[in-house]
């Protein structure tokens, strides 16, 4: 009895439709139109043209173990196996040329869509009868399992899970392949993990997705809300908790869509691999329906806030995409762009509650920040060296450029401790604080953190970006209540 395998979602827990779309995506941002246009000749044809010119990056793709355990099984028994897809056939080809354990390719071309019934009648002609074991995962391969022998499911999403549930006594769940979005009970195969575990495990791995622990660094609105002292206005405050809401949900699709852009890049990263999307642990249809709702989200709570802080979240996301498709690959640039990014987040702030940015504030973050992107770009340099790599993964930069990015980061960080300075010593500060003097606290403050920072970065002990890393770490933790402490003693006038 010969076994049909399925690709995508089946054999490899990915879809290489929308791969192959996102790949191109990042240079075609007209992409969604064209795509459109295709459709117009038939998804078989739509299909062709994104595969056009698309390198398969089988040495990478997460491949589903269990699966290739089984084929091999196969095999050794002497069965014929063979890859039946609804990909199109150059992509397909590619696979079972990498793998080479497959006996014949079955998949799309430019003018047939081989899905459901019309890959039925495919299998069909090559077996001349249903006597035949299919291994699939989706709603459209339930006409294959109705007719076929032995019905092997693999990680079904929820109409293969409901097929499932009413046809018991047929359908196999493969062990080692319970679905990580609900797995269910099996018939004749193995029992899958229970479904509340799965369950569980499904939402954490769609909320990593949406990463909040990288909201964090949306506190960052919260700082004119300090530095104008209005932290005790009840308005003021509001405004800035739902401008925070807004950039967190922006914040979210941006990386969503990153994430999906970056694939190849984080499959070859010892440690991005793992992420939802690149391990295959959340199908890639989830990002295309999440993105557009968190950003519609935003929209509606920045609406809320002010016109103002509509136009700076619409400028921030500009900027996130220029970055994410493109400039986050070309030298300096994504280090300033990173930089602007964080500096974006207090100008926001400041359209929230109506206040003029100060240049101060301005000054300091900019080569505050500029530094901490380059601590980002060193800690990823360091890992390259440690993997034999001549460069970071996706980045524009080599090994051989460590020492001079520690240099400009190392000097940057220093500058914003020097523009602190600065700014105590001005006229402003006097009005503003009942004892300014008090304020020097803060520069011994900042250069012991920056400078823990750093050694910490060089001895390869960041491993995520530094302000995530801070508000995780207990020593920056207690650094940042001291100077919120210097802060307040030096505002109140009853401290003498």
């Amino acid at each position: 009895m010969p076994l049909f395998v399925d690709l995508d979602g089946t054999l490899i827990r990915t879809d290489l439709l929308y791969e192959s779309f996102l790949d191109r995506l990042k240079h075609d941002w007209i992409l969604p139109g064209r795509v459109l246009s295709w459709l117009t000749r038939g998804k078989a044809y739509m299909k062709a043209q994104l595969a056009r010119g698309y390198r398969v990056p089988t040495e990478s793709l997460p491949y589903n173990e269990a699966v290739i355990d089984r084929v091999q099984a196969a095999r050794k028994q002497g069965r014929r196996v063979y890859l039946a897809t609804a990909s199109h056939v150059s992509l397909a080809e590619a696979i079972g040329a990498h793998l080479g354990m497959f006996d014949g390719v079955i998949a799309s071309d430019q003018r047939v869509n081989v899905s459901g019934s019309e890959k039925l009648e495919r299998l069909r002609e090559v077996t001349g009868s249903d006597r035949f074991e299919y291994m699939g995962n989706s709603g459209s391969d339930i006409p294959i399992w109705e007719a076929c022998a032995i019905a092997d499911v693999v990680e079904p999403d929820r109409a293969a899970r409901r097929w499932v549930a009413d046809h018991a006594h047929k359908a196999r769940v493969l062990a080692g392949t319970a679905n990580r979005a609900e797995a269910v009970g099996t018939g004749t195969g193995a029992p899958s993990a229970p479904r509340s575990t799965a369950r569980s495990t499904a939402w954490r791995d769609r909320l990593r997705i949406l990463r909040p622990h990288q909201w964090l660094k949306n506190l960052l609105l919260f700082v004119p809300l300090v530095t104008a002292h209005l932290a005790l206005d009840p308005r003021s405050v509001l405004l800035t908790l739902m401008a925070f809401v807004a950039f967190s949900l922006c914040a979210s699709a941006v990386y969503v869509i990153n994430d999906m852009l970056d694939l190849n890049a984080d499959r070859v990263h010892p440690r991005k691999r793992h992420r939802p999307f690149a391990s295959g642990a959340v199908p890639l249809s989830f990002g295309f329906k999440a993105a557009p709702l968190l950003m519609l989200g935003a929209g509606l709570v920045a609406a809320l806030v002010s016109p103002l802080f509509v136009g700076a979240l619409g400028l921030y996301l500009v900027m996130t995409f220029a970055y994410s498709f493109s400039l986050k690959r070309k030298m300096a640039i994504d280090v300033l762009m990173l930089a602007g990014l964080y500096t974006m987040r207090i100008i926001a702030g400041t359209a929230a509650i109506g206040v003029a940015p100060s240049n101060w504030l301005m000054g300091f973050s900019t080569f505050l920040f500029f530094g901490l992107a380059l601590v980002k770009r060193s800690s990823e340099l360091m890992v390259a060296a440690d993997s034999g790599k001549s460069g970071a993964s996706g980045r524009n930069y080599l090994v051989a450029d460590l020492l001079m990015v520690n240099s400009m980061g190392i000097a940057s960080s220093y500058l914003s401790v020097l523009v602190l300075a600065l700014y105590i010593n001005s006229a402003e500060v006097r009005t503003l604080y009942a004892h300014p003097y008090g304020l020097w606290l803060l520069c011994p403050l900042l250069l012991y953190w920056l400078t823990r920072l750093w050694l910490i970065t060089q001895r390869g002990g960041m491993h995520d970006d530094p302000v995530i890393y801070a508000a995780r770490d207990r020593v920056s933790q207690l650094v940042a209540l001291c100077g919120l402490g210097v802060v307040l003693a030096s505002s109140l006038p009853w401290v003498s």
